[in-house]
């Protein structure tokens, strides 16, 4: 129960800072009428909310994840920190296809079906982002053209 309320008061806490910087953002001369202010402090008061639910109405003995749970999360975050860093100078599909194999391997151990997977959302993503969505992405690296 002790850690819920602590996690609650943290969460209160990191979203009035939030609410604080949100009411820091300059409107520009093209706003809008409820302005650019309005939904970074709804998104605070909600987490704040959220916090304080967990403060007064805390679990009554929390489930923590095992240490292989906890070992694949800090897989998972490396891997997305590294697929970020990989996307400008390797381009969409490749970093996008290794990340999603690696996901998806780790939610099912499939090495074929995860190559698949991440093949085929390498690809489709990529066709969906770039032709009906109108993003500018580079397909791959641009040495290679």
């Amino acid at each position: 129960m002790a850690s819920d309320r602590v996690f609650g008061a943290v969460v209160i806490l990191v979203a009035l800072a939030y609410i604080a910087s949100a009411f820091q953002i300059q409107a520009s001369f093209m706003s809008d009428p409820m302005g650019s202010k309005t939904f970074p402090v709804i998104i605070g008061v909600v987490a704040a909310l959220c916090g304080g639910v967990m403060v007064f109405k805390p679990d009554e003995e929390p489930d923590w994840p095992g240490l292989a749970t906890v070992g694949a999360l800090a897989i998972t975050v490396v891997v997305m920190v590294g697929y970020a860093y990989a996307l400008k100078p390797l381009g969409f599909l490749i970093p996008t296809a290794i990340t999603a194999t690696i996901l998806s391997y780790q939610i099912q151990n499939r090495p074929v079906f995860a190559v698949l997977t991440g093949l085929g959302l390498s690809i489709g993503l990529f066709v969906i982002f770039k032709y009906a969505l109108g993003l500018g992405l580079v397909p791959v690296p641009k040495g290679w053209f």
